[in-house]
């Protein structure tokens, strides 16, 4: 009956895990695309529910790591010599109830502040705290950890490098152009190929970490064919919708503006739509990835380095994720989308097609991306295309502490529940 209750509580707080990515790191997808007003929060929320839902049920990892990115060895707590006991097994299930009670609330806070922050860093941050008290510094893999950390430079660099230059060529090509509106009539099929292609990469190389594609005979030449012809199929229809275009007077700048930001509100709606499923099917293992562990570990007393993710599982992260987004996304979705810069749909499809261009390369290369960061620089790279001025820096400073403070302050919040849960369970045990 005891370890049953350590069931429920991961249940119970994996969903609050989940509930805390929606309010937070959901909101990346969508956070451009309601700042440029694109589309409207209540529509952000039902397009979001739909991709992150349909991404972590459909295409959600059927395998996670039980300790995310490998920093501690699960295997070491069958080791009497290392953990000090022979419950290794108890002792991983209220580490990993820990470290998702810690991670989930750190996310909640920094909800709460408008910070987005990593989910992946605040679980790797809560999982180190875990190892810190459980197995020892020795046992924690310093050189992983430090590599993931690297990301704070790497993931918004890249990210705002890309979305610079192709905010800068859409600039030049289109915006700068004699004529804008036959300027995107003439260069959106050129535009909308490449970008196609990169969100079709996105999909199948970080967005079905739960489909076997090696198992229906897809590999890497298919896989490019398939999204080759996804984009000269969306090139095409592109280049049909936007000839279809009134021209615009010469000399109604405005007019000529209002004309080409409609094309790019499409653009970045269906690049906003991939990312959210990206991150429903990838980044839904943050929520149940300790929650599997302890699952996986409660039905068969043995602790793994994988384990299988059940259904159930991703229903409730998919869900959890989709009600945090629903009610609390906002708060984050203002951060990205209002007080960094200004954004208009052109700025913000160059800010998402960036991130996900960002995306893309770090999986291929392995890399640690986060998705956050890339986000974020990716929109702090479009402002900075217009002058430091149109950034606001105060903004940025905060979020870019926020990012310091998560994996000390993940770890931290571990180690404190981790103590309380072993003491209370000592007492339970002890009252039996």
């Amino acid at each position: 009956m005891g370890v049953e209750i350590i069931l429920y509580l991961a249940i119970a707080f994996g969903f609050y895990m989940a509930w805390s990515i929606g309010a937070n790191d959901a909101a990346n997808a969508m956070g451009t695309s309601v700042g440029s007003k694109a589309i409207t929060f209540k529509e952000a929320v039902i397009i979001a529910v739909v991709f992150e839902f349909s991404g972590a049920v459909i295409a959600g990892a059927s395998v996670t790591d039980t300790m995310r990115r490998g920093i501690i060895d699960p295997l070491l707590f069958n080791d009497p010599t290392i953990v000090g006991t022979s419950e290794g097994s108890t002792i991983f299930m209220l580490g990993m109830l820990a470290a998702l009670v810690s991670a989930a609330l750190w996310i909640h806070v920094a909800a709460v502040l408008g910070w987005p922050v990593s989910t992946t860093h605040s679980i790797v941050g809560a999982i180190t705290g875990f190892g810190l008290v459980s197995v020892g510094a020795s046992h924690v893999q310093w050189g992983t950890l430090l590599q993931i950390v690297s990301s704070w430079l790497v993931s918004p660099l890249t990210g705002g490098i890309l979305a610079f230059l192709i905010f800068t060529i859409i600039r030049k090509w289109i915006f700068n152009a004699r004529d804008p509106v036959r300027a995107v009539k003439r260069w959106s099929p050129v535009l909308i190929f490449p970008v196609f292609f990169i969100l079709a990469l996105v999909i199948f190389y970080k967005g079905l970490p739960g489909i076997d594609l090696e198992g229906y005979g897809i590999g890497t030449w298919q896989i490019m064919a398939i999204s080759a012809g996804f984009s000269v199929v969306g090139a095409a229809l592109s280049g049909v919708l936007v000839r279809r275009m009134k021209d615009v007077e010469e000399g109604d700048e405005q007019g000529h503006v209002k004309k080409v930001e409609s094309v790019f509100r499409y653009l970045q709606i269906a690049t906003a739509c991939f990312v959210a499923f990206a991150h429903g099917s990838n980044d839904v293992a943050n929520s149940i990835g300790p929650l599997a562990a302890i699952v996986a570990t409660y039905e068969t007393g043995e602790i793994a380095t994988q384990v299988g993710v059940p259904l159930w599982v991703l229903l409730l992260g998919g869900i959890g994720i989709a009600v945090g987004l629903a009610t609390y996304g906002y708060k984050v979705i203002e951060t990205i989308g209002t007080k960094i810069t200004d954004i208009t749909p052109s700025r913000g499809f160059a800010a998402e097609f960036g991130a996900a261009s960002t995306i893309l390369a770090g999986s291929q290369l392995g890399m640690p991306i986060s998705t956050t960061h890339t986000i974020v620089g990716a929109v702090i790279g479009v402002g900075f295309a217009r002058g430091m001025n149109s950034l606001n820096l105060a903004v940025i400073w905060s979020i870019l502490k926020s990012w310091v403070y998560t994996i000390p302050a993940a770890a931290g919040l571990t180690i404190g529940f981790y103590w309380l849960f072993r003491a209370l369970w000592n007492h339970f045990i002890y009252a039996l």
